[in-house]
């Protein structure tokens, strides 16, 4: 007796745990038809059931089969929590595909949805649909008039399915579940100074063997010292429907396997303002939509690429700086940091941007980038040798990491876009090579050493492949290809931590440098220099997440301008390095806070710049795009000298973030702009601007109104 009261326990036992370990393990959904079927079988069988459904109510449209179509369709949806079938994403060759499949999708029946520890999920898959259907299951050849006949995977003998191709594409229709893996990749963290506020402390902190100053950063190289997985999790709301999830949570497109993985996004701009100074209209706005796309391939190769179409009209200064900017060829403007700028609507402005960049990482130490974009060098908010002001350009990256070095080399195509120099209707060519070195001294102190030549594509020299050499000096590379071969720049960096709460940082820059002038005090034109110094306070004054920065900015007249026209340090009608040219200084203070998903940013800009009195007359070294042999005199040169004009600039704001996967913010900004010259001209005249904004902007570059 006792013999079968152990018998009946060791089988009880059993049943317990194996329907514990179904519990605690992933559950597909169910159709009806699978109610009965064991564990292991489940996929299976929802696999099959799920083809078996389209197969018999699929109508290939008529016009698809007198063409005689042989393709393919992509489907990923998922099954939500409450057993319903959500369409994520479709391709097909023909519209009437995609709408007789969205019907197909639509009359599913609704299914005992997935669990995972008994708790119902969401799954999502990614299923290629062939046509003609035939191709979608094991076929077998029918004696009988030659027809084909359709059956399901418990239909064909296991001999069969060995041999079948199918099968196994049929059983990768499942999504592995999704770690978000653009957080440990080799993705770039989009240039934007709020999002790299929230973990420039973790990655600054002393003892650090970071280098924070050659942006934009990847998510490897800061994932190391702030955890962006745990940062989403603690931001996550409880959303349990389809539409609420990503909305409020997730990429509206994701999926991984173990090879690769990829997101589709879509990202807005959308911003309804009014400019209070202005007449001629009675709101401004800006109309963007943004598609982004992302992933990667295995783990050494990465992409991203964003395609932007905006519309929009701006506070009356920026429009008139956009103007004044505006290429050869009678279009309107150019939109700084954007690009060409078409009419719209009489009174707007229409300028659609691509960016993208392919990421390869070869080994450890190395990471290569072709792309489209933006770069960025320094600790600061403004940088003084390469900045992500201007629009975006092509590049070739190198970025190398090893002990405590990090040394990058750029190598980018250039734009001169103003009538004097385009040639037959096509801007004008020019190239820069640059390379920065960022070297950890110690635990506390960073010196950067930065290297920059341009030169144009004279005499047919296109590019030049001298430059290609990511270890020379590029100002021998400029002496040996001629007087007139380049325009060299040099800058060194620095930077102090005091504590993990507090570093200083600045910036010395030289672009011409005549030490018997220095030094002979009588202020020198050849003397273009520039410094920054600043000063950055996180969890000031014991508020955590209440970050604090300082900074002065400064470069003397005719600095990044160049007797060969077209050999100035900018692209498409900006400057590559600050946005005020040259002949200014600037005081820049700045307050973030955030919580939870809530933050607002403070930010005020006192300045004084020296203008020209007019663009025919003496050049006094403010516009970088003129040729510094008109300049007056040649030495008394000081900062501020010409029209000499302070400006004041003061910008609130204050948002929610809507999806921290997306950085999508809803926002609320305040501006106030006053300018006051010493002498009226038509370019630059007194004026002030009180410019309220209310927008909903998926935050990944950033926009600069501090002209």
């Amino acid at each position: 007796m006792k013999y079968i009261l152990l018998l009946s326990f060791i089988v009880i036992s059993f049943k317990i745990t194996a329907q514990d370990a179904n519990l605690s393990s992933e559950v597909y959904p169910e159709f009806p038809e699978c109610e009965n079927v064991d564990f292991s079988n489940q996929a299976s069988c929802f696999n099959t059931s799920l083809i078996n459904h389209i197969r018999q109510n699929f109508q290939v449209p008529e016009i698809v089969q007198q063409e005689n179509y042989k393709g393919q369709l992509t489907i990923i949806f998922e099954v939500d929590e409450e057993g319903e079938f959500q369409l994520i994403y479709l391709d097909a060759a023909y519209d009437e595909l995609k709408e007789e499949t969205r019907r197909v999708f639509d009359a599913l029946p609704r299914l005992k949805p997935a669990t995972y520890n008994g708790r119902a999920i969401h799954m999502q898959f990614k299923m290629p649909l062939r046509i003609p259907l035939s191709s979608n299951t094991v076929v077998h050849q029918v004696e009988e008039e030659n027809e084909i006949s359709l059956k399901s995977e418990s239909e064909v003998s296991p001999e069969v399915l060995e041999d079948s191709n199918e099968l196994t594409e049929l059983e990768q229709i499942k999504s592995e579940k999704f770690t978000n893996p653009r957080y440990s990749s080799e993705i770039n963290i989009p240039l934007s100074h709020e999002f790299y506020s929230r973990f420039d402390a973790e990655l600054n902190e002393v003892g650090n063997n970071s280098h924070s100053a050659s942006k934009p950063l990847r998510f490897s190289e800061v994932n190391k010292y702030y955890d962006f997985k745990e940062q989403r999790r603690d931001m996550l709301q409880d959303r349990s429907t389809y539409a609420g999830r990503k909305l409020w949570n997730e990429h509206l497109v994701r999926f991984q396997t173990e090879d690769y993985w990829f997101t589709l996004d879509p990202g807005f701009d959308l911003q309804i303002g009014k400019d209070f100074d202005q007449t001629d209209h009675e709101f401004t706005y800006n109309n963007g939509r943004q598609f982004i796309v992302q992933g990667g391939l295995g783990k050494k190769f990465n992409f991203y690429s964003v395609v932007y179409e905006s519309q929009g009209r701006f506070a009356e200064y920026y429009n008139r700086f956009a103007e004044s900017i505006k290429p050869d060829g009678g279009d309107p403007a150019i939109i700084p940091g954007r690009g060409v700028a078409k009419t719209f609507m009489n009174d707007g402005y229409d300028y659609p941007v691509a960016e993208g960049y392919l990421s390869f990482t070869p080994a450890k130490f190395i990471n290569i980038q072709f792309g489209h974009g933006d770069n960025f060098i320094g600790d600061g908010y403004r940088s003084l040798l390469l900045s992500d002001n201007p629009s975006p350009y092509p590049y070739l990256k190198l970025n190398t990491t090893f002990w405590k070095l990090k040394y990058t080399n750029t190598w980018m195509s250039l734009r001169d876009v103003r009538p004097e120099v385009v040639n037959s209707g096509s801007y004008r060519t020019k190239y820069i090579a640059n390379h920065y070195l960022s070297w950890n001294v110690s635990n506390r102190l960073n010196l950067g050493f930065f290297e920059s030549v341009m030169w144009e594509n004279d005499n047919d020299r296109g590019f030049d492949l001298n430059y290609l050499n990511p270890v020379i000096f590029y100002r021998a590379i400029e002496f040996a290809t001629g007087a007139d071969g380049g325009n060299a720049i040099i800058g060194l960096t620095g930077k102090y931590k005091f504590s993990n709460q507090m570093y200083a940082y600045g910036q010395w820059l030289i672009d011409e440098f005549s030490s018997g002038d220095v030094f002979g005090g009588e202020g020198s034109w050849k003397n273009k220099l520039g410094f920054q110094l600043g000063l950055k306070y996180f969890n000031a004054f014991k508020v955590n997440n209440l970050y604090l920065q300082a900074e002065y900015n400064q470069v003397r007249p005719y600095t990044y301008s160049h007797n060969s026209i077209t050999l100035n340090y900018a692209h498409n009608n900006q400057g590559m390095a600050h946005l005020w040219g040259a002949n200014f200084r600037e005081f820049i203070g700045i307050a973030r806070y955030k919580r939870d998903r809530w933050y607002g940013m403070a930010k005020l800009i006192y300045g004084k710049r020296g203008f020209d009195f007019n663009e025919k007359g003496d050049y006094y070294g403010q516009d970088i795009y003129r040729n510094e042999e008109d300049r007056p005199f040649d030495t008394g040169v000081e900062i501020g000298q010409g029209n000499t004009t302070s400006s004041f600039f003061t910008e609130l704001e204050a948002g929610y973030i809507v999806n921290p996967t997306t950085n999508l913010k809803l926002f609320a900004s305040f501006i106030y702009r006053d300018f006051n010259t010493q002498v009226d001209t038509p370019a630059n005249f007194d004026n002030s601007t009180t410019w309220i904004n209310f927008g909903l902007r998926t935050d990944i570059f950033n926009w600069y109104f501090d002209y």
